[in-house]
């Protein structure tokens, strides 16, 4: 029976999507990832195939050709000889010819009378001349014959079988074998080489802007200021330094007007409170009035929330932050309050933040435990990529459907908990926003004591 299983599995083992795989795996773990390496390979890999296809149509064509002829020639004048000692009379040490081949044909030979050949050997693995040469003695004498090819010797010998003697040749390797071709190969593989090291460093000054974009990008994502970028490079990257540059002042523009903004409405709001303040003050202890002073308490730790919250306190300096420091008060803290705290930093103990932000993201999420819970576990980790600071505790936590509507401003979680017991909803909101300020995240999930847990983590 023909299922939508069987026919699925049957579809997910066809050549395409296997070929489908072999992409994605080699994408993922053997093709470079940076950009560098990338227009390396797509300028180096060109270039290696064809010199390849050159190499070997050249081997083909021409080194085949050359030493086929040089060959052929050679085999030629030993067929002329054989054929001037078998017509004509010679003498006894065979002078004539043996001079003749000497001086005309620069062939050395020597005739051994009742001479054998010696033991065939077994034939080189890659050895054109040796197939060759073999091929053409066979074509042109067609007489038992002996060729040695193998070695660096500069000489080849060649012997033929007479009918009572044996003819002993010996003629230079290049009279039979195109032995010039390296030259060609290494003409070719040295210019390559020159024209990657070319391209290596033009390459090199092109990626160069890409980088100091990307590290500018980088820098601002996490707060940080790069006083000194300045877009250089080919007219695309120029154009999008320049485009990063102008939305870069844009935000900070948006961020000061914000501030300069709040900072007068909290100015205004505080006058006004301050002179309700000081007409409650006037009044004197009044049990009517009790609801009254609560409500402008409220109102003034909502603005001061509030001021905080749209703040972000985005005008600090990065600087050098020691994180056993804050968590050790952290533990103090816990202590005079009767709870427990304990924390563990695995990497290098400094760390680049804002100081007064991150103590801030801190301290908040460790005093909403210390609030709610009885126990708390911090653990952080420090690698070279990402600081990771997880924080556990053994509270009533936050149900799962609420975990991303307690970081909206102003959001109150009445049935369990909120960092600020005052009620203003900004607690998580203030954090989320310190945080990603520096590039990161907070998250929230489960605690294995029981409780909440929650996660910073921002590049390191």
């Amino acid at each position: 029976m023909v299922t939508f299983d069987s026919i699925r599995r049957e579809q997910d083992h066809t050549p395409t999507n296997g070929l489908r795989w072999l992409a994605r795996w080699m994408r993922r773990y053997v093709l470079p990832t940076g950009l560098y390496a990338r227009s390396l390979l797509i300028f180096i890999l060109p270039m290696i195939i064809l010199q390849a296809v050159v190499t070997i149509v050249f081997m083909e064509r021409h080194w085949q050709m050359v030493t086929q002829r040089l060959s052929m020639a050679t085999t030629r004048d030993i067929a002329a000889i054989i054929t001037i000692i078998q017509t004509y009379p010679q003498d006894d040490d065979y002078a004539a010819i043996t001079q003749m081949a000497r001086q005309k044909l620069d062939l050395v030979i020597s005739i051994e009378p009742g001479g054998e050949l010696p033991q065939r050997r077994d034939k080189p693995f890659f050895s054109i001349l040796d197939s060759i040469l073999s091929d053409e003695i066979k074509d042109q004498i067609n007489l038992p014959y002996w060729i040695d090819t193998v070695g660096n010797s500069s000489l080849v010998e060649i012997r033929i079988k007479l009918p009572d003697k044996v003819l002993r040749v010996f003629a230079k390797r290049s009279q039979t074998y195109a032995s010039n071709t390296h030259i060609f190969i290494l003409w070719m593989v040295g210019t390559s080489l020159v024209l990657i090291g070319i391209a290596v460093l033009f390459l090199r000054g092109q990626i160069r802007p890409i980088l100091a974009l990307a590290q500018a990008a980088e820098s601002f994502g996490k707060g940080q200021r790069l006083e000194n970028y300045s877009p250089r490079g080919a007219d695309e990257i120029r154009r999008a330094g320049l485009a990063f540059i102008l939305m870069r002042e844009r935000i900070e523009r948006q961020l000061e007007q914000r501030t300069a903004m709040l900072s007068g409405v909290s100015h205004d709001l505080r006058t006004v409170l301050t002179r309700f303040k000081l007409q409650l003050a006037l009044v004197g202890d009044n049990p009517d009035l009790i609801g009254l002073n609560e409500d402008v308490e409220d109102m003034q730790s909502m603005l001061e929330g509030y001021m905080a919250f749209a703040r972000g306190e985005a005008e600090e300096d990065v600087g050098q932050f020691k994180l056993s420091d804050i968590l050790e008060k952290i533990r103090q803290d816990f202590t005079l309050h009767g709870k427990s705290m304990d924390f563990s930093i695995e990497g290098d103990d400094e760390i680049s933040v804002r100081p007064n932000a991150f103590t801030r993201l801190v301290t908040n999420l460790a005093t909403n435990s210390r609030r709610y819970a009885t126990n708390l576990r911090i653990e952080a980790k420090h690698s070279a990529k990402w600081l990771t600071i997880v924080f556990d505790d053994d509270g009533p936590g936050i149900p799962l459907e609420a975990r991303e509507d307690v970081f909206k401003p102003f959001f109150r979680l009445d049935s369990a908990r909120n960092l600020d017991k005052s009620g203003t909803g900004l607690g998580l909101a203030i954090a989320r926003d310190i945080a990603r300020s520096h590039g990161g995240n907070v998250t929230l999930g489960d605690s294995p004591l029981g409780g909440l847990r929650a996660t910073i983590r921002i590049p390191a």
